[in-house]
């Protein structure tokens, strides 16, 4: 059962996707929050403040929180569906399939048979889509499935979450996923696709998800604009030195 403090995130969440808190708009103060949903002010106080790291609020000094614009953001922390990320931003969610379809582990490249470690007879499901944002494409992505893991995948449900579909219909456990990000600039079929000029700066995420167990599943090349998209992460403090070990000679 979630704690209280996830219930009362959730339900500011709930807030954000509603009408009443547009991009830019002022947010609940501490002492509205606590009034409203029945809490303490350092209990409002937290939940305001993990809105704000995950880049759903911003806090402006002297003004208060407000609703972040136009800006998605990246969870470096866990695997969120883009669909999810989204809709919390108060946007809705598109996708544009380009490609869908079959062929062997002999037929990609090197790395991607080695990333998901089958042999070269193994079938992968090859995705192609952009993902928009209120209409907007804000990512290209490119994804080799290893095939037997989902069956039933078809254009229909690429449309929508891939995470909901796997852990859903194909009722598959997923583990999280190894990534490599860097910057890259957009070719001109990249550039055509986003709705950006040619040699734009964008971030490329270069990962492989794998189910409970260590098995890969994906593999994926996934660029996102860098105008439209915040890659987040939240550090831990900086380790004091460790006691000595041992006995004192």
């Amino acid at each position: 059962m979630a704690s209280f403090h996830d219930q009362l995130i959730e339900k500011l969440r709930k807030l954000l996707r509603g009408r009443q808190f547009v991009p830019g708009a002022k947010f609940l103060t501490e002492r509205e929050i606590a009034g409203r949903f029945g809490t303490s002010r350092p209990t409002a106080n937290k939940a305001l403040s993990s809105l704000v790291s995950t880049g759903l609020l911003e806090f402006r000094q002297g003004a208060g929180t407000f609703v972040r614009e136009c800006v998605l953001d990246y969870d470096l922390r866990r695997l969120v569906s883009f669909t999810e990320k989204a809709r919390a931003a108060g946007k809705k969610p598109g996708t544009q399939v380009i490609a869908l379809g079959r062929l062997s582990a002999a037929d990609v490249p090197m790395a991607t048979a080695h990333a998901l470690n089958v042999s070269s007879s193994e079938p992968l499901l090859y995705l192609e889509r952009v993902r928009l944002a209120d209409g907007q494409p804000v990512i290209y992505e490119r994804r080799h499935v290893v095939a037997r893991f989902c069956p039933g995948l078809t254009k229909t449900e690429a449309k929508g979450s891939l995470y909901s579909f796997w852990t859903t219909k194909c009722r598959l456990a997923i583990s999280g996923a190894d990534e490599a990000i860097r910057a890259v600039t957009a070719t001109t079929s990249q550039a055509s696709l986003l709705g950006i000029p040619a040699g734009t700066a964008c971030l490329l995420v270069i990962a492989t998800g794998f189910l409970e167990g260590g098995t890969p599943l994906w593999h994926e090349e996934t660029l996102y604009r860098s105008d439209v998209y915040e890659f987040r992460n939240q550090l831990g403090g900086v380790a004091g030195p460790k006691p000595a070990q041992g006995r004192m000679r």
